[in-house]
This record gives structure tokens, sequence and C-alpha cells, in this order.
């Protein structure tokens, strides 16, 4: 699945770590923080965005997707859905961490994971019932092989074995186990991240770092190796919890500089004229040898640094333009994007589904712009009434003396806090 800059968006006073008075007074001891007492909205506001964006890029030859981030620069909605899928992780499970120990949250966290491992087996065991059948009842084999299922068809087996081990994902099924990944090494690194936080910040940029020049991976089925290298995105998953551990305070003075706004905007603006050399021929020859040299390959597997760099510009204009109290998060025109945030897990399954669904529709009935467009706003429509289905389903829940259900944390890391 794929860019926001809704994740620096915490750089405010809000989420201040608290610095204990002990601490100021040894320099040599940990100094503990704590997590943001506050859910930042502009979090599921960008994550829900992230997921219509992801689903519109995961409909192949769809004119609609031009309106994604992908197209006018270097990094797309998936660094926006890793980095708040950090954040969110940090904050609702750094409270946990805090007041009852590494074992009860660490715990937590690893039962997400397995929830999740759940999820993505559910997901995996549909998703290939849907593309078989459409497959054999079509007389199609194209849709096998577009999807990546080829092998799961041939030696269903090995192949259920190798997918229980999340070595073989079919096409646009990589974010969940990548996601699983991080989860199941995130006690540690939130135990260390609450002591010594630039510690574990610089463990992150050195594993990140040793993975280049090692190249480091985990294996795929039947070849190859993971779409979303691990041991190089786990950086921005990182990053995005050490943000919410106060990070984002410590960098308040740099992100509200005028000079960091317009080196950002510089940037960005630098990606989208390379961007345009993609897709307009007649431009490519004004981009130096020497440049190009320089820039590409742009790795979306291991996370080059132009496309970590590019997230890191769109988080500084958002959070320069996006404050925290920006009242536009009250207006009912950003709910629909607030609830699909919110449910990021059940969200993201369902356009895994409805992104074949509308592959499907373009091949067997028409794949005439009127379609694309169809398709991709029924899709987002049908996302957005899952995720008011759901926000509906758990303010009943709340309302109700006898139900455990919270009200407030409901996303990708789980209502733990």
């Amino acid at each position: 699945m794929n860019s926001v800059s809704q994740q620096l968006a915490t750089a405010e006073p809000a989420a201040v770590a608290e610095v204990r008075p002990a601490d100021m007074a040894e320099s040599s001891a940990p100094r503990k923080v704590s997590p943001p007492s506050q859910r930042d909205y502009r979090l599921d506001l960008f994550r829900g965005v992230a997921l219509w964006l992801i689903f519109l890029d995961h409909i192949p030859t769809n004119i609609v997707s031009w309106v994604t981030i992908r197209n006018y620069g270097f990094s797309d909605a998936t660094e926006i859905f890793i980095f708040i899928s950090g954040y969110t992780a940090a904050f609702v499970y750094g409270k946990a961490m805090t007041e009852r120990g590494f074992l009860v949250s660490g715990v937590r966290i690893l039962r997400r994971a397995w929830q999740i491992y759940v999820a993505h087996i559910f997901l995996f065991c549909i998703y290939m019932a849907e593309i078989a059948y459409v497959a054999s009842s079509f007389e199609n084999p194209l849709y096998a092989e577009e999807m990546g299922v080829l092998d799961f068809l041939k030696q269903p087996d090995i192949t259920i074995v190798q997918a229980l081990l999340l070595k073989f994902k079919p096409v646009n099924m990589d974010v969940l186990p990548l996601y699983i990944v991080l989860l199941l090494l995130f006690p540690p690194v939130l135990w260390l991240l609450l002591r010594r936080p630039m510690l574990a910040l610089s463990a992150s940029v050195a594993l990140y770092a040793v993975s280049w020049e090692f190249e480091w991976n985990l294996e795929a089925y039947p070849s190859g190796t993971w779409y979303f290298n691990p041991f190089a995105w786990q950086l921005l998953f990182v990053f995005g919890a050490w943000c919410a551990m106060g990070g984002s305070e410590r960098l308040s003075g740099v992100l509200r500089s005028r000079v960091t706004l317009v080196i950002a905007i510089s940037y960005l603006v630098f990606a989208f004229l390379i961007a345009m050399t993609w897709h307009i021929p007649p431009l490519t020859p004004l981009v130096p040898e020497w440049l190009s040299a320089l820039l590409y390959p742009i790795d979306k597997t291991n996370l080059d640094v132009l496309r970590f760099a590019h997230f890191l510009a769109l988080a500084v204009v958002v959070v320069c333009y996006v404050p925290r109290d920006w009242p536009g998060l009250q207006w009912p025109i950003f709910r629909p994007a607030i609830w699909c945030g919110q449910h990021s897990l059940e969200i993201f399954c369902f356009g895994v589904f409805l992104a074949f669904a509308a592959v499907f529709i373009m091949g067997e009935i028409s794949g005439a712009v009127a379609m694309q467009f169809f398709v991709s706003f029924a899709g987002v429509a049908l996302m957005i009434a899952a995720g008011g289905l759901l926000s509906w389903y758990k303010t009943v829940e709340g309302r109700n003396p006898g139900s455990r259900t919270k009200t407030t944390d409901a996303d990708m890391a789980g209502g733990e806090a």
C-alpha cells in the first residue's frame, strides 16, 4: 500500500515530553519522557486521505490516480501511513508502558501484532478466493498474473505455508506484513524511546545505514526480497514514534523557522520538476547526466533518502499551515477522512478488495475514462461509508455502560491507550 505531513504536526507544546527534575539534575541519567495526552486529529485526517490515495494508486491505468502525490514528487502515501502508524503506536502504548511497565505494554503490543497478522491472513484467503474465482469464471488468467498469484494457483499447499510465514505476498498486500514486523520489534524500541529517545533514534538511523551498506532485507517467495524492506522502513516508523515521545517539541524551533519552510518548499518544487520529466518525455534532456546519476534510482523498497527527505518537506509545510488547533479539523467536509483514519486496519483491508474489484470491472466491462472515474469515486465512497459505520458503531458502544470499547483510539495500533 503508498505520503503525510501530519506527522511532524505534533511539533507543538501539546505533545511535549515531560522531563523529571531529577533527570535534569543528572545529565548522565536517562531522561524519561511521556507520550502526548491528547489525540492529534491531524493524524486521523491525513491517514484517512493516505488510505484513499493508496486505493487509487492500486488501480492500474487509472486516470484519477493523477490526484495522488506520487506523481508530483519522490514520496507517496506509504510514507504518510507508516509515519503516522509509528506516532500512533507510541501514543497508544507509551502511556501504558509508563504506567504499567514493559511487560504489560509489551504483551499488548504483541497482541496487536497478532491481531493484525490474523487480519492479514484472513485478507489473504479472501483475496486469493476472489482472484481465483474471477480468473476461472471469466477464463482470463491475466488476473492471476497481474495480481501475482500464479504460484498460489500452481502450488497452493506450499504457497499457503509461505504466506503464513509472510514470505508470499500478492500485489497490494505488502504493507500489513511490514507493519506486523515493526510492531513485533516495537516493545524494546518504545522502552528505549521513553528513556533515551535520541539513542533510540540514532540506533534506528544506524540500522537504516547498515541495511543499505550490506543490502539487508528479508526473503520473499518464490524469489526476491520484501517490497518494503523492514530494516529500512523502520526508520520512518521509529521517527514517528520519536516525534510522539517529545521529538516534535525538540524540533519545534527548527520547524517554525522561516528558513526551514523556504528550504522545504524549494525541495518540493525541485522534486516536482524532476517528477514532471518522468511524465513529459521532452523535458527529460533538461536534467543533466550528472544529476541523473546522483538521483537515480530513487529506491522505494529501501526508503531512499530522497523519499524520506521529500516526506519531511511535506511534513514541514503541513506543520506550518495546519496547526494542531486548526478549526478546519472540525469541519464536516473533513469528517469522512477522519472516520477512515480512525479505523485504518479495516479500511485498508477493504480498500484492497475494492482495488481488485475496480481492476475486474475495468477489465471486463469498460476501461473508459468515465468508468475509471466511477470505480474510483465509488470505491472512496464505500470506504467512507465503512468508516462512518464503524465510527457510529463505536459511538453506540461507548454509550453502553456495559461496553468495554473505548471511543478515542481505534486505529492501526489498536485501542489500548
